[in-house]
């Protein structure tokens, strides 16, 4: 009798153990996704932000495209265009390891509207009209080059990661922050 009182003891005892660390880990994960969402957030209010409204894409737009901005945001290549002016290049990752910014690229369809909204303090919007969508081998970085014309250009992998995508948008000077 006295050994079933304490293998009973010695169960509840570990139950809430178990519990305890149950409720730790997360706690944990639960602290990790609010801390990223209230960081995602600065980000979006301090920077130029890209929207795909059809695939309910909107992230900021970090300078430059190294892997730490990359793993929080997109990423601007640096000595390309400028808000609806030359060839605006960004690139994200299409990755549940990385950021998933554009794991939903490839569901893009021509004439879709794509938007840059700037910092200003009007947040004007910029808006792109896709005219293009293709695969390029990794090495192909003329999609960078200046086209003469005002456009947007967004690179991501593939879903296997052993080619690109890119979607071409070209700048609608007709539109007005609306």
């Amino acid at each position: 009798m006295i050994k079933t009182e304490k293998k009973k003891r010695i169960l509840r005892i570990v139950g809430i153990i178990m519990m305890i660390c149950g409720i730790s880990v997360l706690s944990l994960f639960a602290y990790r996704k609010i801390s990223r969402e209230i960081y995602l957030r600065s980000l979006l209010e301090d920077n130029i932000n890209f929207e795909i409204p059809c695939l309910d894409i909107k992230v900021p737009v970090l300078e430059g495209t190294d892997n730490k901005k990359l793993a929080v945001s997109a990423g601007h290549f640096l000595g390309t265009g400028e808000l609806g002016e030359g060839n605006y290049c960004i690139a994200g990752h299409n990755s549940t390891i990385y950021a998933e910014i554009f794991n939903d690229l490839d569901k893009i369809k021509i004439g879709d509207e794509m938007y840059l909204v700037d910092t200003d303090k009007n947040r004007t919007r910029y808006r792109y009209i896709v005219t293009e969508y293709k695969i390029v081998d990794p090495n192909d970085v003329g999609v960078l080059d200046d086209f003469g014309d005002d456009r947007l250009t967004v690179i991501s992998c593939t879903d296997d990661g052993k080619y690109r995508q890119v979607v071409i948008g070209k700048y609608d000077k007709e539109y007005r922050n609306k």
